[in-house]
């Protein structure tokens, strides 16, 4: 998907709908006098609805439309007839969307499954109709509700992309490159840092049929947590992903100090992220021989490891393998 299509950030003034008044009318027909109250109640106001869709990848629809209003409920009439409610306002957003107050920043809601939908504003209730304060005390009331109001506010919507592995590592560490040879996907390559900009899906094939969803996350630098760079809009996408491919280049001039800056970068923005499954894949080794590879292993993080290359397309089984595995354990 080009970069100018995925938009993965908004901020939105939503106002739902207000209720219909209720109808303070009195029975009147030929031959009856003195009819009763008959006035029916108003119809609610329109809510704003947030509902999943798997067709959508992008909030870009959302770019053109800053401001939605759901209708307003329509007025009690009289015998008793009630308004008719305001037309909802549904808004199709990819899975993986959170919903939040703008001035607050409180999550109000999260969409991740396909047809899933939530309510983000109430459209405000009808008032009621004369007929509803008749008693035997009041035989007649000449009075009824007035509908409650819409609500309304500046809300964002932020996408986190759902994927089962989400690649993690430095600019430029060969993520596009595995991605591309793994799956369909076609992200941008090109041997300059920060060459993907934006988070790539790609579906991954594996044995019998079976697959996953793997997601190339742009480039993490030191500092990201505190926005270096594009670096909190990165690391939002990582928190929906299952398992954490961390990727590290054979030439690397220190493996273990990277290693330990990405996953210090992970700890300060989110610690519960340190609490996924996480492998660690040593890229470009068509480098290397037998012997630089058991050097390389000598020093390496604690974490269970795989020697690959995307180019020559050495390990992909094997990590393929591993990946699948700590998706399902």
């Amino acid at each position: 998907m080009p970069s100018s299509s995925f938009v993965d950030y908004i901020k939105i003034y939503l106002r739902s709908g207000k209720g219909g008044a209720g109808s303070a009318h009195l029975h009147r027909e030929k031959f009856v006098a003195k009819g009763g109250p008959d006035g029916g109640d108003g119809g609610r106001g329109g809510h704003i609805i947030l509902r999943g869709s798997r067709n959508v990848w992008t909030l870009l629809a959302l770019r053109y439309q800053k401001h939605l209003f759901a209708g307003n409920g329509g007025c009690g009439g009289s015998a008793g007839s009630t308004g008719a409610d305001g037309d909802d306002v549904i808004i199709e957003v990819p899975l993986g969307t959170v919903a939040k107050d703008a001035e607050t920043e409180e999550v109000l809601c999260e969409i991740t499954e396909d047809g899933e939908q939530k309510i983000l504003l109430k459209g405000g209730r009808g008032g009621l109709g004369n007929l509803n304060f008749k008693s035997a005390t009041n035989q007649t009331p000449r009075y009824a509700q007035p509908g409650e109001p819409g609500k309304e506010g500046w809300f964002i919507l932020e996408l986190k992309v759902l994927a089962d592995v989400g690649l993690v590592g430095f600019p430029n560490a060969g993520k596009s490159t595995l991605l591309s040879v793994v799956s369909a996907a076609k992200p941008k390559i090109a041997n300059y840092p920060f060459t993907t900009l934006v988070p790539q899906l790609g579906i991954v094939s594996y044995r019998n049929g079976a697959s996953f969803a793997m997601a190339d996350i742009p480039g993490i630098i030191e500092g990201a947590h505190e926005g270096k760079g594009l670096g909190l809009r990165f690391l939002r996408h990582i928190e929906r992903n299952a398992v954490l491919l961390f990727l590290i280049p054979a030439d690397s001039d220190d493996i273990v100090k990277e290693y330990d800056i990405l996953l210090n970068e992970l700890q300060l923005y989110n610690p519960e992220l340190l609490d996924k499954p996480r492998l660690l894949a040593i890229s470009k080794c068509d480098m290397l021989d037998d012997e630089l590879k058991a050097e390389i292993a000598k020093n390496l993080p604690p974490i269970e490891t795989v020697f690959i290359s995307s180019v020559a397309q050495i390990g992909l089984v094997e990590l393929k393998d591993k990946l699948w595995k700590l998706l399902n354990e």
